[in-house]
């Protein structure tokens, strides 16, 4: 199976990834860098993710090789993000708890992690402590936000820590999916490290540690930076 899926995903790398026009015409003008990643359907629990980068007025063009990533333990699902809310034909809309990757264009407004913050990174870094909850629990005020437990009056009951045992947010970025905060419709939506190849999300983007890392140094908070996530010829 571990066969299959890595010539799989090498048999997708080889061609030059295009962001698909559904998405593209939805990213702003000022963006010039995208990440991308495509999935081979809505219940794919794996992908690759690329670099993309334009100049003003120019094509996009990937900035390096495909980057193998894991998505969420149920697939993927239409998710909130800047692009239009309706919900195309064959697939389900991104809920709480659903075990699915959102399908969209998102922002990635801030890195973190458990680690220092790398060097050259040029997002903002949230360094995160045993203090540091992401709040699930959509009757709560900070329903999707990353608080303070010392800051914050405590009014959740689901919650998780940012600094869980497995490692898997020493770094991260934050994917801004549901920035309103409407109550059930998915929270805490990160880049982070995966636990191993192939192992699925609860809806994050996941992906070894040194390709993390490569991402959270190329990423210029100065060129708009995207998520786009989609599947494969849909």
């Amino acid at each position: 199976m571990r066969l299959l899926l890595f010539l799989l995903l090498t048999s997708m790398s080889l061609a030059e990834p295009v962001i698909p026009p559904r998405f593209a015409q939805a990213l702003p003008s000022e963006c010039s860098q995208v990440l991308l990643t495509l999935a081979n359907d809505p219940k794919a629990t794996t992908g690759l993710l690329w670099r993309m980068e334009r100049k003003p007025e120019g094509p996009w063009k990937s900035a390096g090789p495909a980057i193998p990533v894991s998505l969420g333990r149920h697939g993927l699902a239409w998710g909130l993000g800047e692009h239009d809310s309706k919900l195309p034909r064959g697939l389900n809309r991104k809920k709480e708890g659903d075990g699915c990757s959102p399908l969209g264009v998102f922002a990635l407004p801030q890195a973190f992690g458990s680690l220092t913050k790398p060097r050259g990174l040029r997002l903002p870094y949230l360094r995160c402590t045993s203090h540091h909850l992401g709040i699930d629990d959509p009757s709560s005020r900070s329903y999707n936000q990353i608080v303070d437990d010392r800051l914050v009056a405590c009014d959740w009951v689901n919650t998780e820590t940012m600094i869980p045992s497995n490692g898997c947010y020493a770094l991260g970025a934050v994917i801004a999916h549901n920035s309103a905060n409407k109550p059930g419709s998915g929270s805490c939506i990160f880049l982070h490290v995966w636990q191993a190849p192939g192992v699925p999300t609860s809806g994050c983007t996941a992906m070894s540690l040194d390709h993390v890392r490569l991402i959270l140094r190329w990423l210029d908070p100065a060129k708009q930076p995207r998520l786009v996530q989609d599947v494969e010829g849909r």
